[in-house]
């Protein structure tokens, strides 16, 4: 295969790339399955143990972008080409311009920017792309990391869900982010700006 110039690729910036999911992603999702404490911020239950056909199964039905769950699901990979995470857009109303966003930092690669990096991406995307206008997302409550990460790309608390998820014994709050396209333009001249 020619080796690609990725200087002027959208789904790129200096630290990472975005990537339609393959086959050979599976074990990385599988893996990812014994990360309970992250499995339950991200899905907010407790899920039953990893298993490799569940792994496989769930790469087949969203490789090349094949999902039929309305979603966008991409790879997250440094540039050397080493999966860091995943990515998606989901939860797409044309009709009303929303949409949301899921996201996994493998454990290995937190703390270093590339889940707001890829975020970013997602953003520039849907408002810019895609005439998509208002950005709705939640997070569990205690979970600060993705908290602080939607703060970073603009995001404002919108609200609390008080006691929807019931998770190891306890009922947690879901804590309500949003964003939309203009304030996403001018917190991207801001930043501009500064730099």
């Amino acid at each position: 295969m020619q080796e690609i110039d990725y200087s002027t690729y959208f789904w790129q910036d200096e630290a990472i790339r975005l990537r339609g999911i393959s086959l050979e992603d599976w074990e990385s999702c599988y893996v990812s399955g014994y990360d309970t404490p992250a499995r339950r911020l991200l899905e907010c239950a407790t899920e039953l143990p990893p298993t490799i056909s569940e792994a496989k199964r769930f790469v087949e039905e969203n490789t090349d972008f094949s999902s039929t769950n309305s979603r966008i699901m991409f790879t997250i990979e440094d540039l050397n080409g080493v999966s860091v995470g995943g990515i998606n857009l989901n939860s797409i109303d044309e009709r009303n311009g929303t949409f949301s966003i899921g996201i996994v930092i493998d454990k290995h690669y937190r703390g270093k920017g590339y889940g707001t990096r890829a975020v970013h991406m997602l953003l520039r995307y849907a408002f810019f792309e895609r005439r998509l206008n208002k950005f709705n997302d939640y997070v569990l409550e205690g979970n600060e990391p993705s908290a602080s990460m939607l703060r970073k790309v603009g995001c404002v608390q919108e609200g609390i869900r008080r006691q929807v998820f019931y998770i190891n014994g306890k009922y947690h709050d879901s804590i309500l982010f949003g964003l939309t396209k203009d304030e996403y333009a001018n917190f991207l001249h801001k930043d501009h700006q500064n730099t």
